[in-house]
């Protein structure tokens, strides 16, 4: 077989799919897009429909994106959430910040984040450094 039939096979099986994949612009074709996604991933995909699948999540993933940011938690609420997912209690993040007052100073705002404390806390906890870095008031 010729490079040319394979491409015009090839064009014709794109004209035959169920789903033409497109840009997703609008909320329609954002959902019609996870109909889609779902209903591939709800079945034995040939070679072509997992490549839609990638297609269709990579596209998805930039939609949310673009339309969905997440916004990153204050970093003592974050550095609250992980010390309670973790199990660990105000003595124990003081072994982390290099002290006691200092873990409480932080946790009450009433000091910023170092670098230093940035780095060991996402080194620690694995706490996000963009949560982190992130501007709050303290009460300095």
């Amino acid at each position: 077989m010729q490079d040319s039939d394979r491409f015009l096979l090839s064009q014709r099986h794109l004209r035959n799919s169920e789903s033409m994949i497109k840009p997703i612009k609008t909320e329609r074709d954002y959902k019609n897009s996870l109909n889609r996604i779902e209903h591939l991933m709800s079945k034995k995909c040939s070679k072509a429909e997992t490549d839609e699948l990638d297609v269709l999540a990579t596209l998805v993933e930039k939609y949310e994106d673009d339309n969905y940011p997440i916004d990153f938690p204050d970093p003592i609420e974050a550095i609250k959430f992980s010390m309670e997912r973790a199990g660990i209690d105000q003595a124990q993040l003081s072994e982390i910040l290099g002290g006691r007052n200092r873990a409480s100073e932080i946790l009450h705002k009433k000091r910023r984040l170092t670098l230093r404390m940035i780095r060991k806390l996402h080194e620690s906890l694995n706490i996000p450094t963009e949560s982190l870095i992130k501007e709050y008031s303290t009460s300095e």
